[in-house]
């Protein structure tokens, strides 16, 4: 479903420390907006019906069903040296993105 790389399972395990926020699922999801049409978006969620569940690098994944075709076979990697992006997602699925990597389309 989703691969996370080690770098960004630390970062998500820190985050989830800072917003007391153990115990709850990563959710992966999209939306429309950004500059090519649909966007991503990250939170802690507890798992919902009809949500896909998977688990990489020892966090637990949700998408909903409206996300899933969207993501199926992303990879989420996170990048904090000099130039890095934070959280970037890397989308088979995506026929283009922004310069930003937070949208695509």
């Amino acid at each position: 479903m989703i691969t996370l790389t080690p770098r960004a399972a630390e970062k998500i395990r820190q985050l989830r420390k800072a917003q007391e926020a153990e115990g709850r699922s990563l959710r992966l999801f999209t939306e429309t907006g950004g500059c090519s049409g649909m966007q991503y978006g990250m939170s802690f969620d507890e798992p919902k019906d009809g949500d896909s569940a998977g688990e990489s690098e020892g966090i637990s994944v949700v998408i909903d069903p409206a996300s899933l075709p969207h993501l199926q076979g992303c990879n989420v990697d996170f990048d904090d040296g000099l130039h890095g992006k934070g959280f970037e997602i890397i989308n088979p699925n995506a026929k283009s993105t922004c310069g930003c990597g937070k949208s695509f389309n």
